[in-house]
């Protein structure tokens, strides 16, 4: 029968708590690596290679030649095979579709390593009524991860289509995102569940930070679907011009911020030096206020993250996109959004949830 948490002293309740930061934190990695993979998928144009959506049988890789034989018959029908990989064989066609397999199978795993240890915790009583829900939310969001991706997926067999749309790449990230983010406060949250003072004005920074981090994110993501960063591989000017010729070509306006290729590098850009400029700015005013206070190191580790993503960001546009560089591009952003979310975590207002210890009754 379950544990009763009710007889737990104090110690086990903390030491409970810790446990499911340690796994929320690890799920967090997960998470990061598949976002990595997915760059990498995007990349090197493999996204559409697997043209079946089978979430049980698909788990499953070719087993004999036949099915491979299937499969590249199938891809053999879209456009991008027509239009990009005509006549690259069985042998090219198995080399994206790795890639691929890799990309799905991580998430089916991603499922299990969140499902289990949280049947488990419930099962203890080391998860909190308040929590537990939450938790239950976020495998279910998870698992609908899933179908967005595949309806992402699915715009690239468009006719004429040789990639997926941006609109819908942008939102699979943002699910990512999203569910990354939400899983890294709670375990912030019951790794820490105290607050303490900070400096007055460093809240709304903190608020900011955060923001400016996932909008330029976003715009990274459609820098990456309209391939924008294959274009204009000069910094800091854009073909000699500080704002590049055409940036509102598009009618009505707003398409330009979203389907034109110089906006939508060029909006990178200004998010990415307002990131970093306000990261530096905050952590040069308040490191020195803040002494071992828990703020002080995500605020730091977010100071040298962006420092670090933004010249990472310039060598990539300048080199044009390699893959290794792009994917480490991608996964850095998302380190760059983990400090900020920490940093406003270590900010946070006071909350009767932040001292919640997992009894049935909290």
């Amino acid at each position: 029968m379950p544990f009763d948490a009710d007889n737990f002293p104090a110690e086990h309740h903390n030491r409970d708590r810790r446990r499911v930061a340690r796994w929320l934190f690890a799920m967090c990695g997960m998470i990061l690596v598949m976002i990595g993979l997915g760059g990498a998928t995007r990349l090197t144009g493999s996204g559409l290679s697997i043209m079946e959506w089978a979430p049980i049988m698909g788990a499953l890789p070719p087993l004999s030649e036949a099915e491979w034989h299937r499969l590249y018959a199938l891809y053999q029908k879209i456009p991008q095979y027509e239009l990009i990989n005509k006549g690259f064989g069985l042998e090219g066609f198995k080399q994206i579709f790795w890639l691929e397999w890799t990309h799905r199978a991580w998430g089916r795993l991603i499922g299990v390593a969140f499902v289990v240890p949280l049947a488990w915790f419930a099962w203890r009583g080391a998860i909190g009524r308040r929590l537990l829900p939450k938790l239950g939310l976020l495998f279910l969001l998870g698992g609908a991860q899933g179908a967005v991706g595949w309806f992402m997926v699915a715009s690239g067999f468009l006719p004429d289509s040789t990639a997926v749309s941006a609109y819908r790449l942008v939102i699979h990230l943002s699910f990512a995102l999203a569910l990354y983010v939400a899983l890294l406060w709670i375990g912030l949250s019951e790794w820490r569940p105290g607050r303490t003072h900070t400096p007055p004005g460093l809240r709304p920074r903190a608020v900011l930070l955060a923001a400016l981090s996932g909008l330029t994110i976003l715009a990274g993501g459609f820098v990456a679907g309209l391939r924008a960063g294959l274009t204009y591989n000069t910094f800091p000017l854009m073909d000699g011009r500080l704002i590049p010729a055409g940036y509102a070509d598009h009618s009505p306006f707003w398409r330009n911020l979203t389907e034109n290729i110089p906006a939508v590098q060029f909006d990178h850009r200004l998010l990415a030096t307002l990131t970093a400029l306000t990261a530096i700015w905050t952590a040069l005013r308040y490191l020195p206020r803040l002494g071992a206070a828990p703020a002080a190191r995500p605020l730091f580790l977010l100071a040298v993250a962006v420092v670090a993503q933004y010249a990472l960001g310039v060598i990539t546009l300048l080199w044009v996109v390699p893959v290794s560089l792009g994917t480490a591009h991608q996964m850095l952003a998302v380190l760059v959004l983990s400090a900020a979310v920490a940093l406003l975590h270590a900010t946070r207002a006071p909350s009767s949830q932040d001292q919640e210890c997992p009894h049935p009754q909290a």
